[in-house]
Parts: C-alpha cells; sequence; structure tokens
C-alpha cells in the first residue's frame, strides 16, 4: 500500500500533465505495477502494449507443429529447417523464441508407497569421496541397506564396489539385523543385473547364490520410477548429512566402528518419517520378528583369483606383492583373499599367509620364505662349484665326497 497522498499525486500528474507511467514510476519512485494498479483502481483504461511484428511470424506456424510432432528436436536443427525456408534471422534470438514455443513435459505424480513389516529392504553404492592409504588413493564406497518398514538403516564403508564387497555388505547387513528381508530392492546395479530388456532381467550369478543362501528374493526397481528408491536414497542423503559430514576418523576400521556407533545409537533413535510418534528402533523392534531367519553359516566372501608365477617367488595381487616358497615359482596359484588376510593356496595346499595391504607397489613378504631361498641359492652354488672341480681335476672327486 501506499500513501493516500501519493495516490493523489500519480492521478493528477497522468491527467493534467499527461505523464506515461514509465515516468510516474521514475519520478515519483514507485514500481510501474504500483502506478497501473493506481489508475485500473481509478477507472482509468488500461492501453494494450503495442508489439513490433517480428521477422519470425510467418514461420510460428511451422516451428509449433513441427516441435509438436518432435518435442526434443534440437534448436540448432530446426533453425537449419527454417533457414531452408527462408528465415534470414540469427540463431541466438531463434534459440530463445524456440524455448518459449517448445512443449513442456507433464510433471508426473507418484502414489506413496508402503510396505508390510520384514517385507523389503533397499540397497544401493554411493561415493563418498576417496582415501589415501600411503601411495594408493582408493574411492571410498559406502553399502546402505534399509529396511523399508522401519527405516532402520546399516552404513558400511569399502574402498571399491567390486562384488567381493558387495557381498560382504549383504553378509554383514544381514548379521547387524539379526535377519533378512524378504525383498531387496537394487537400482538396477551392475553387481546385480547383468542385462534388461523390457521385463527380461538376467541377474548376476553370484548374487543369485546370494539369495539361494538366505532366501530373499532379489528385485530391480522398474525403469525411470524413481519412487521407488526413495528410501534408500533419503537414507544415503541422512548418512551424508548427520553423520558423514565433518567426521574425523584415523583410517577405514575406525570409521566403520563409528558407522555402526551411530546406526545403532543416532539413527535409530530418531523420529521414523512414517510414525514420527515413534522411533525407528521401536518400529524395528516391532519389524524384526517378521523377518527371515539367519541361515546356519553366512555366505563366502572371500576374493579368489588365480595367479601366473614368474621366476621370482612373488603373486600380484590388488597392485601389491605376496612372497611364496621359491618351489612354487612357475605355476598357477589361488588366492584367497578377505579384508584382513591372503591366503594363497596351490590346488587344495595353503602355501603362505599374509596381512592384506591396501597400499600400492608394496611388498609383503614372509622372512622364512627369503631364508629358504638364500638357503637354497648358496647350495646350489657350492654343488656347481664343487662339479667345475671335479671336471677340472677328477682326482679330487674322493675328497669332494668326504668335504661333503
Amino acid at each position: 500500500m501506499i500513501p493516500r497522498a501519493l495516490e493523489a499525486e500519480i492521478l493528477r500528474l497522468y491527467h493534467t500533465e499527461h505523464w506515461p507511467i514509465g515516468t510516474l514510476a521514475t519520478q515519483l519512485r514507485v514500481h510501474h505495477s504500483t502506478v497501473r494498479r493506481v489508475l485500473a483502481q481509478a477507472g482509468v483504461p488500461s492501453t494494450p502494449k503495442s508489439v513490433r511484428p517480428s521477422i519470425l511470424d510467418p514461420y510460428l506456424a511451422f516451428i509449433v507443429e513441427t516441435l509438436a510432432k518432435f518435442p526434443t528436436l534440437r534448436a540448432s536443427r530446426l533453425y537449419q529447417m527454417v533457414r531452408q525456408r527462408g528465415y534470414p534471422g540469427a540463431p541466438d534470438h531463434f534459440r530463445t523464441i524456440v524455448s518459449r514455443l517448445r512443449p513442456r513435459p507433464v510433471g508426473e505424480a507418484y502414489l506413496r508407497l508402503r510396505t508390510l513389516p520384514g517385507e523389503q529392504a533397499q540397497v544401493d553404492w554411493a561415493h563418498f569421496g576417496k582415501l589415501t592409504i600411503g601411495r594408493a588413493v582408493r574411492p571410498l564406497m559406502a553399502f546402505v541397506m534399509v529396511l523399508s518398514y522401519s527405516r532402520y538403516v546399516f552404513l558400511r564403508f569399502y574402498l571399491n564396489a567390486a562384488m567381493s564387497n558387495f557381498l560382504r555388505g549383504h553378509v554383514e547387513a544381514f548379521t547387524f539385523f539379526n535377519a533378512v528381508p524378504r525383498v531387496l530392492l537394487y537400482d538396477n546395479l551392475k553387481s546385480a543385473v547383468l542385462e534388461r530388456v523390457g521385463e527380461a532381467i538376467r541377474f548376476h550369478p553370484t548374487l543369485l547364490e546370494l539369495a539361494a543362501h538366505y532366501h530373499f528374493q532379489p528385485r530391480p526397481v522398474a525403469v525411470a520410477r524413481g519412487n521407488e528408491k526413495g528410501r534408500v536414497e533419503r537414507a544415503i542423503r541422512f548418512a551424508r548429512e548427520a553423520f558423514f559430514a565433518a567426521r574425523i576418523f584415523r583410517d577405514l576400521d575406525d570409521l566403520n566402528a563409528q558407522a555402526l556407533t551411530w546406526c545403532q545409537g543416532a539413527a535409530a533413535e530418531r523420529p521414523c518419517p512414517e510414525d514420527r510418534a515413534r522411533t525407528v528402533r521401536e518400529l524395528f523392534t516391532e519389524e524384526q520378528s517378521q523377518l527371515l531367519a539367519l541361515p546356519d553359516n553366512p555366505f563366502p566372501t572371500e576374493e579368489r583369483l588365480e595367479v601366473s608365477v614368474r621366476k621370482s617367488p612373488y603373486v600380484r595381487f590388488d597392485a601389491n606383492d605376496y612372497s611364496i616358497p621359491h618351489t612354487h615359482v612357475h605355476r598357477t596359484l589361488l588366492v584367497a583373499a578377505t579384508l584382513e588376510t591372503v591366503r594363497i593356496l596351490d590346488a587344495d595346499q595353503v602355501i603362505a599367509t599374509h596381512p592384506r595391504s591396501f597400499n600400492r607397489g608394496v611388498q609383503i613378504e614372509d622372512p622364512a620364505h627369503l631364508e629358504a631361498l638364500v638357503t637354497y641359492k648358496r647350495t646350489a652354488r657350492t654343488h656347481r662349484a664343487q662339479d667345475r672341480l671335479q671336471q677340472a681335476a677328477p682326482s679330487t672327486k674322493t675328497l669332494c665326497v668326504r668335504a661333503a
């Protein structure tokens, strides 16, 4: 609202001095819409704004018709089509006009999805930057599983999103819940879905083995259906903002220990988004009896990789070298690795065990392997010297045997 005296001054200058609206707004320091409102309330008819003809006017019908058939057609292609029909204008102004005429897609509304207790959990990876370990810079990935009914969250960090860590995340999440949901929903991850054509889905065979072991049903979300995986996406955003932001940790083990404490504490004590009168922990206590029981033994999650050993007694695994007995060079061996240990097997025999390193370009050695190789080399050198002496002086053969 403006003072009545200012309204009177606007009307006086308009009728007596014939000031236009722009001059009134500038000189009286009010917005031009205020001037128009005062004149309209006083019964002054509004004058229609004159529109200058445009060189694009003859082509508007063609542009509208083309965009109706091809709503995603690029403005550059449409400009070429109009130029071929005689349009003399520049492309910049043309793109502005096309952006106004282009039909807008109708926004889709989604129903709020509700699930039964124990029926479903949602799973996804999230990238949380990088972690430097010695000379290695590795991606810091968070495995997140959230129960759709209670919103109870499991969060654990790994140094990549490989299939082995994908399996570990499931096994540790089921152990954390002490139960298994009936359905696990995935966002078409490569670790879960290898190929999808329409409704035909080819799951990763290892995931199917995991599902058979724990008796859950894997299910990918429908294509372009953001509402189906909203719970895990909100859980990831919640973890970023409420847990990871400004978090200080010594190493990956310390970060995971803090994440476990947070999942069991602050994340479980928050109000449930579906029922803010109750906490997530209260709803999880209600839901737990509806979940599936754990099997007697956990699913194996060791990384297993065949490696070829050359002449040096080392096995290359995950950018590091692990020593083996020198008697096993020039063979194909099997590496079985957990997050803590690397075992090297020849057939079913374990020939070496080392602590795992996530550094890069490091040699992890067992002193016994090196000592055995040095002893073997010294013995072989002595035998070669005796052989040369016997060839040069055959009469010394008896002395060499006695010395031996």
